[in-house]
C-alpha cells in the first residue's frame, strides 16, 4: 500500500467519522425539540443544544488544523463537548424527561464516539510526544 492509499483510506474514516458527527448533531436537534416546555426542560434542552451539536464543527475545524498540537487540542475540545452531552443525557434519563427507549440509541452513539475521541486523542499525543 503507497501512501496515496494510505492517506485515501485515512481520509476515508475521517470523513465517515464527521458525518456520524453531523447524523449525532441532528440527533441531539430532534431531541431538545422533544423535552418538555417547563424550565428544567427549557434549560436542558438548550445545554444539551449547545454541547450536542459542537463536536461536527470542532471536528471540521480540527481536521483542517494548522500543525499536529492544534489538531489534538481540537480533537480535545470534540472529546470535552462529548463528555458534558453525556452528563446532559444522563441528567434527561434519570429525571424522566424522556422515556428511556428515546434516549437509549444516542446514549449509545455518545458513548461510543466519546471512546472513539478518547482513543484518537491518546493515540495522536503518544506520537507527537515521541518526536
Amino acid at each position: 500500500m503507497d501512501k496515496a492509499e494510505i492517506r485515501t483510506g485515512s481520509q476515508a474514516r475521517a470523513d465517515e467519522l464527521e458525518e456520524r458527527l453531523i447524523d449525532f448533531a441532528v440527533r441531539i436537534v430532534i431531541l431538545s425539540a422533544s423535552l418538555p416546555r417547563t424550565p428544567a426542560g427549557k434549560h436542558i434542552a438548550g445545554q444539551i443544544l449547545r454541547s450536542g451539536t459542537s463536536p461536527a464543527p470542532n471536528y471540521g475545524e480540527a481536521r483542517g488544523a494548522e500543525s499536529p498540537a492544534d489538531f489534538v487540542h481540537k480533537l480535545g475540545i470534540v472529546l470535552k463537548e462529548l463528555n458534558e452531552t453525556s452528563i446532559w443525557l444522563k441528567v434527561i434519563e434519570r429525571s424522566q424527561l424522556l422515556r428511556k427507549e428515546l434516549i437509549k440509541d444516542i446514549i449509545g452513539e455518545n458513548t461510543e464516539l466519546c471512546r472513539i475521541f478518547t482513543a484518537s486523542t491518546k493515540t495522536f499525543r503518544a506520537a507527537r510526544n515521541e518526536k
